[in-house]
């Protein structure tokens, strides 16, 4: 593998594609290191450390995937998840609207056009977090009990401030992470993310290290068993992400032999890969920014008329209390196989393998052959929502029965960890291709990574 790295810097191609990846990839991490205008840096200081011991999980997580911007009241606060919503948004869209299904058969021209809708609905989706983050910052001295205000301009100016910058930046993140994709390496977006993510790490090893040696008088919070239990399980959840991402049920493909002139085409056989989980970090996604909502709508409701049951059910939903951990691994089975019937379409896989002359060994072609690939793609989702509900609910049962800090726990399953392995695997089978194509070994197996052929 090590060789593989470095056999990757001697091609000029490569090298270069690497190299203008990392710079654009700097780039984004500058931008979440830049203050918004017009806040107090004493007062974002103590707002950071209001946060860290207070907020919820789902502020927890908006901060981690932004590289912990959003703590530090930075440029970059929103990151790259609002473009994600709007592709997310535009992709179900996709499936029920028969404009945007028409356009996305038109070839290149279709998804420049869809491309171009995903864009405006994120500059859209900028301005009202941006503004939504701005609000709250006003606010956020009486919400954090801070001694100084976090702003210090004029209140509106500094709405209209802030909400053209953390706009701007977005939008700027999105155009590198297409710049990235067109003439880097790997997923420009993804990368950006998984760069983020991985930004906290050092704070993840530091809170680790004070769990454990506290350093002075100070009794360490954790045993040396609870340490060794965490690198352990550290590495199987690792190992189960990276099997459960690349697991897939392979289904026979056998192509009819055709002669057309002198030539003749087909006859091959074949094979088609069904992924165990189709959705990926989908369902996690979609869960959590469902039960974002109901606490502060609760809340709300309960102290404006004064109702002690609606505050109760409020309750029900806090970030890992029990109703809220079944409520969120029901509604990751919910959705796993939701994104599979919206975006998994047997009848036309169906359709065309009949029209190019393929068929499944011992099934019929057309509606039987729809049928057969429906019946395996629901038995393997089923798998795949169990392992990837698994792997979703380790941090937070890490973080409320054995009181481990949210940004050690992050890293231990859920949606951080397997967009770090997805887009790691992803990556270094463009790098492989790469290497393949001017004939050195890859990674793994002479070049193959596992679970291909």
């Amino acid at each position: 593998m090590l060789s593989a790295f470095a056999n990757s810097l001697k091609i000029p191609e490569l090298r270069q594609r690497i190299f203008f990846t990392f710079a654009l990839i700097f780039l984004c991490r500058i931008l979440t290191a830049v203050p918004a205008p017009g806040v107090s840096a004493a007062a974002l200081r103590e707002l950071m450390d209001s946060i860290s011991q207070s907020a919820s999980g789902a502020v927890n997580m908006a901060n981690l995937f932004s590289g912990g911007a959003l703590s530090r009241f930075a440029i970059g606060a929103l990151g790259i998840m609002p473009y994600i919503s709007a592709s997310i948004i535009i992709q179900l869209m996709t499936a029920v609207v028969p404009s945007l299904e028409r356009l996305s058969r038109e070839g290149e021209s279709g998804r420049a056009k869809i491309n171009q809708y995903t864009r405006y609905l994120t500059l859209i989706l900028c301005a009202v977090q941006g503004f939504s983050i701005a609000s709250l910052a006003l606010n956020a001295q009486q919400s954090f009990n801070l001694s100084i205000p976090v702003v210090t301009i004029d209140p509106w100016a500094f709405r209209l401030l802030a909400t053209v910058a953390l706009t701007a930046s977005t939008m700027l993140m999105m155009w590198l992470g297409e710049q990235i994709t067109e003439r880097g390496i790997g997923n420009g977006v993804s990368l950006i993310i998984t760069v983020n993510i991985l930004g906290s790490l050092p704070d993840a090893v530091r809170a680790a290290s004070r769990m454990f040696f506290p350093g002075g008088n100070v009794v360490p919070t954790h045993s040396l068993f609870h340490l060794v239990t965490l690198i352990v399980l550290f590495f199987l959840v690792v190992a189960a992400t990276v099997a459960i991402t690349q697991a897939t049920r392979r289904i026979p493909v056998q192509y009819a032999r055709r002669v057309v002139g002198r030539k003749t085409y087909g006859g091959q056989s074949t094979y088609m890969p069904l992924k165990v989980n189709y959705a990926g970090v989908m369902p996690i996604i979609f869960a959590q920014a469902i039960l974002m909502f109901p606490p502060p709508v609760l809340n709300y409701i309960g102290n404006r008329w004064d109702l002690d049951n609606v505050r109760m059910a409020a309750g029900w939903f806090q970030f890992g209390s029990t109703p809220f951990m079944w409520m969120y691994s029901l509604m990751i089975l919910f959705f796993s196989y939701f994104w599979v019937a919206t975006q998994f379409n047997p009848v036309q896989i169906a359709d065309d393998l009949k029209r190019n002359g393929g068929y499944i060994p011992g099934i019929r072609p057309g509606t039987p052959t729809a049928n057969f690939l429906d019946n395996v793609m629901t038995r393997i989702t089923l798998a795949g929502a169990l392992s990837l509900t698994l792997i979703a609910v380790i941090p937070t049962l890490l973080g409320e029965h054995f009181n481990i800090n949210f940004i050690i726990t992050s890293f231990f399953g859920g949606t951080s960890l397997l967009i770090i392995v997805g887009v790691m695997l992803d990556t270094m089978r463009q790098i492989e291709s790469h290497l393949l194509n001017r004939h050195y070994d890859g990674f793994l197996n002479k070049g193959k990574l596992r679970g291909r052929k």
